[in-house]
């Protein structure tokens, strides 16, 4: 879809205190802001409009405000993130939904944090994680599916999200790391393998015809480049530290 809105919230300088299994040390505060107002900027200069929403001290994470929602065409529905340190974070993001989308939301037991939710066109891949449980997954299906959605659950792998692995360059093209190369379930979609080296990579933004690829991987950049896609390349190596990448940090209606 073309995305019209996008809803972000900056990093606190608290940031450092979220969670992360990363071993690259502790964000610059001062860097990583600088380095979401580039994101920022490259999102407006794609014609989307920003709805910046209040940083937060009391939630170190929710710079990654991608957790908080899933979003399509049709309908928007507000998660229960997987980290019960991140729950509260959802509350200031579903009045904005609310505004553009019918609102549904992932009740307890459940839990479903929007890094482990890929949309595409008709299509939802649904990823199992730690932060997503099978009653999430499943709550998630039943809504889509009342909208004539098609939705895929699998095991999202080693990252700690899905979209850590698999993201989009188009409606029927995946960018998808090594392990998930020859996976039944993605055998009807074109699929572009990231470079072994370049795993991080995997975690590019498909959106308005151009992919968001972070700074450092070149292979990566060259092969989406090759399947006749446009990319921009933006810095995020402080968001890398706390296990964060370019979906995480937004929510694209």
């Amino acid at each position: 879809m073309t995305c019209t809105h996008a809803i972000v919230r900056p990093p606190t300088a608290n940031a450092g205190n979220g969670m992360t299994t990363s071993d690259l040390g502790p964000p610059d505060a001062e860097r990583m802001l600088a380095q979401h107002r580039e994101y920022v900027r490259i999102l407006g200069s794609l014609g989307i409009e920003i709805i910046m929403l209040d940083a937060d001290e009391h939630y170190p994470d929710a710079c990654f405000v991608e957790d908080t929602a899933v979003v399509t065409p049709r309908a928007a529905v507000v998660t229960r993130p997987g980290a019960p340190s991140r729950r509260g974070e959802e509350d200031t993001v579903e009045p904005c939904l609310a505004a553009h989308r019918s609102v549904a939301r992932i009740e307890a037991p459940g839990t479903v944090d929007g890094g482990d939710v890929l949309v595409m066109g008709g299509r939802v891949l649904i990823g199992l994680s730690e932060r997503t449980n099978e009653e999430g997954a499943a709550q998630l299906s039943g809504i889509f599916e009342t909208h004539g959605m098609q939705c895929t659950t699998l095991d999202a792998g080693d990252g700690l999200h899905l979209k850590s692995s698999i993201n989009a360059l188009g409606d029927y093209c995946l960018l998808v790391t090594p392990e998930f190369a020859e996976l039944p379930e993605l055998s009807t979609f074109e699929r572009v393998v990231v470079p072994a080296g370049e795993t991080y990579a995997g975690n590019s933004l498909w959106v308005n015809d151009h992919v968001l690829v972070p700074a450092g991987f070149p292979a990566t950049r060259d092969l989406i480049e090759r399947v006749g896609t446009k990319t921009i390349e933006t810095d995020v190596s402080e968001f890398r530290k706390m296990d964060g990448g370019l979906t995480c940090l937004s929510i694209r209606l």
